[in-house]
């Protein structure tokens, strides 16, 4: 029976007759008769695999890892001789070999995952998808086994990496206590640089005070030496003034000494002539009174008449205080 075959050109197609190639290449159009004609029909597009695997950290913690592959044929003929992708006459594959590469990728990608994962702890784990991605890609496209299939890797994604519920709940509490000390750290450096601050205020205040304090003092030391140095200048005007006074005195003494010299070897009733002027009636007989009472032994009898009396006395006398 006569068939026809229309492929597409992301599709190699290989038609088999008697144990020999016929035709083969992508995207062919042809008849063939079907009763000795076996096809071969391998996809040419990329294609994405999901995958999804638990692997055990350096600290024997279990984690989940999942991700995808994408990758595409490059060798058909040599997929084609490993693997069977003969079809149908509806084009299914008569076979299982198909699903069977997938299978070996992510078989070979799980191994390379095992061998990164295992030499991180944990925490390391979770937080390096992209190298962990980045060393599987490295490690398929080195792979001999990759390579004799005859496909090549284009991209590994690792869409999430996850650590048992139990382990997780216990790294978000380590999480929130971390947080919570440096919430807490933070605040404590707040207050500290709050107090430190005002520490520095109130230093500064007391720094102005004790400038100020210490201008107020130069100031009243300032103003008591002036106090002191006029004290001292007015201490000595009165000493000078003072040593001006006596040597004045003793100026005036000495010559009022001088003056009265010639007088000390004068007789007193001289003294008292030249007091009155020499011509006193009053004075002149007081002078004859008082001769009279020192040579009173000598006299008898005194006869003083009231007229001598009346001259002797005053017209207007200064009265007697009782």
């Amino acid at each position: 029976m006569v068939r026809y075959l229309k492929t597409r050109p992301t599709e190699y197609v290989m038609q088999f007759k008697g144990g020999q190639v016929k035709r083969e290449g992508p995207g062919l159009s042809f008849f063939y008769w079907e009763p000795t004609s076996t096809l071969v029909l391998v996809p040419l597009s990329s294609a994405d695999v999901p995958f999804a695997f638990q692997e055990t950290t350096a600290d024997f913690q279990t984690i989940t890892i999942q991700g995808q592959l994408t990758w595409r044929v490059v060798d058909a003929k040599k997929l084609a001789s490993l693997l069977d992708y003969s079809v149908t006459r509806a084009g299914a594959w008569k076979s299982e070999d198909p699903h069977k590469l997938e299978e070996r990728l992510v078989h070979t990608a799980q191994v390379l995952t095992r061998g990164v994962v295992g030499k991180l702890v944990l925490t390391d784990a979770l937080a390096r998808s992209e190298e962990l991605a980045a060393a599987v890609l490295k490690g398929l496209k080195a792979s001999d086994a990759v390579q004799a299939l005859g496909v090549d890797l284009l991209a590994v994604t690792v869409l999430s990496m996850k650590p048992t519920p139990e382990m997780a709940r216990a790294l978000e509490a380590e999480t929130r206590e971390a947080f919570q000390k440096k919430g807490d750290q933070a605040m404590y450096e707040r207050r500290t640089a709050a107090v430190e601050q005002e520490r520095r205020v109130k230093e500064s205040e007391l720094q102005t005070e004790v400038m100020t304090e210490q201008k107020r003092r130069h100031i009243r030391e300032t103003k008591m030496a002036a106090d002191i140095a006029m004290e001292k200048e007015r201490e000595q005007l009165v000493l000078q003034k003072a040593e001006n006074d006596k040597k004045a005195a003793e100026a005036q003494a000495w010559a009022l000494a001088k003056q009265l010299e010639p007088l000390r070897t004068m007789d007193w009733k001289v003294l008292s002539a030249m007091q009155a002027g020499g011509g006193d009636p009053a004075t002149m007989i007081a002078v004859a009174f008082r001769e009279l009472a020192e040579n009173a032994e000598r006299i008898g009898e005194l006869n003083v008449s009231p007229d001598l009396l009346r001259a002797l006395i005053p017209a207007n006398p200064v009265p007697v205080k009782k």
